[in-house]
């Protein structure tokens, strides 16, 4: 399987299954266009129908063409054979590595597209108490079995409004590390609203990563992201953000926007950011109900892959003149990637990954909280649902019907299983819109690359 796209003048052509990219002439891109993707092997002679079909570049142009191709298909970076398949039947359940401990189902925002119903997960708002979160630690430890590395991401609601438990969780997690051997890696979320220096210095010692939520211009986060009281938030957060940035030294943090059919021109909030001094950004679209008015629908999309495209030639440009910023969704290691079981199953959802809400109730990620369906166990009791846990195991990109003939599968990894099920009904189908975001991404993630190779 190979994906032929132009982009920025470039003409490229990716071999699925090897992951090779080649940047190619307009005659091979042609010629590429006319061979058969489901063909068992090429023949070392140009085919006649290619031959006369492209007739008007000469024949000594086309067989030096053809024969190009040819080496490459020879060389296994070119229709390559899939090398995935063989691993998807052998797919098992995992240890657990990772949990997301919502701390705080309550927040001091009212950010109008929340899918936790700004903090409450559809039930009462709540915090977590210090016996729920050491019982999530403890239930980590003895599910991780002999992983040594383990994740532990505080989230919300917002997380700092239960600082205390968050604080006393991660020295709980550190006092366990000799004896179990383990190496806990914690992590955060915030919305900013009560960052001050004493919790700027603490996130800066102990979070590995730190996201900071930030919508985009004043005008745009404002509008989506007020407080309780109706009132805007980007000038409470903003200094507080740009502060923690400043002394964040080499540790990890990103600032993560969102775009909504508000912001369809999101590129400006993107260089809103790097204009602010951030550099590590993401801004990500907004999925949700398309009843609701911000919501981004089908007849958006044209317009939203001109901005990919645009904000991909402005970063380009940054980058050779030195003054290059990380966006997120156009980060992309074409050389080593991630192993062969992320690309097959993707973030882990259920299987190597689960949430923990404040009454120690176990979901597949923070997506499902709330939704009773989807429980799967319970830190305080220590039940586990492994049943469900090997379902989630088993969701590849083999087995959604969609993936199965995407040129993008082995980057998305079949897509945001939450969303899968909100949108479709099934976390094994995948949600169309999601899907062409995400392909539009990955070109533009793929042209900076090469282009940068050039």
């Amino acid at each position: 399987m190979i994906h032929q796209f132009k982009n920025n003048g470039i003409f490229i052509v990716l071999d699925v299954n090897s992951g090779a990219v080649h940047v190619v002439d307009e005659l091979v891109y042609e010629m590429l266009s006319l061979l058969d993707d489901d063909i068992e092997y090429l023949s070392p002679k140009c085919p006649s129908s290619i031959a006369h079909s492209l007739e008007h570049y000469g024949s000594d142009t086309v067989n030096e063409a053809y024969g190009e191709i040819y080496e490459l298909y020879k060389s296994g970076l070119l229709f390559s054979k899939d090398d995935y398949a063989q691993f998807a039947d052998k797919m098992v359940s995992s240890p657990l590595k990772a949990l997301c401990l919502h701390v705080s189902h309550d927040c001091n925002l009212r950010c109008k597209y929340c899918f936790a119903g700004q903090g409450g997960y559809g039930k009462e708002k709540k915090v977590m108490s210090q016996e729920v979160a050491f019982a999530a630690i403890d239930f980590l430890v003895n599910q991780s079995k002999g992983r040594r590395n383990l994740e532990v991401d505080f989230f919300g609601g917002e997380p700092l409004m239960n600082f205390d438990v968050l604080k006393n969780t991660v020295e709980y997690g550190r006092s366990l590390e000799k004896e179990h051997g383990k190496v806990f890696r914690f992590t955060t979320t915030t919305n900013g609203v009560l960052l001050n220096d004493e919790i700027a210095d603490y996130l800066n010692r102990e979070m590995s990563n730190v996201v900071l939520s930030l919508d985009g211009r004043r005008e745009i986060h404002d509008q989506m992201r007020p407080n309780a009281g109706g009132r805007g938030s980007y000038d409470t957060i903003v200094p507080k953000y740009k502060h923690f940035a400043s002394i964040r030294g080499d540790k990890d943090y990103y600032v993560r926007g969102t775009f909504t059919k508000n912001n369809l021109d999101f590129s400006k909030d993107v260089l809103h950011f790097a204009d602010l001094g951030f550099s590590q950004i993401s801004v990500e679209p907004v999925v949700s109900d398309e009843s609701l008015p911000f919501s981004i629908k089908k007849d958006d999309l044209p317009r939203i892959f001109e901005e990919y495209d645009n904000l991909a030639k402005i970063m380009l440009e940054r980058k050779k003149a030195g003054c290059g910023i990380n966006f997120f969704h156009f980060m992309l290691d074409l050389e080593q990637g991630p192993c062969a079981i992320k690309r097959l199953r993707g973030c882990g959802c259920g299987n190597e990954y689960a949430a923990v809400d404040p009454d120690g109730d176990i979901y597949p990620c923070h997506q499902f909280v709330g939704q009773p369906e989807w429980k799967m166990g319970s830190v305080i009791t220590g039940e586990f649902d492994y049943n469900k846990k090997e379902r989630f195991a088993q969701a590849t990109v083999y087995n959604k019907q969609d993936c199965k003939t995407c040129w993008a599968k082995f980057y998305c990894s079949g897509g945001c299983s939450a969303n899968n099920f909100a949108y479709c009904g099934d976390i094994l189908k995948s949600h169309k819109l999601s899907c062409e975001l995400e392909k539009k991404r990955l070109e533009c993630a793929i042209m900076i690359k090469t282009a940068l190779s050039q």
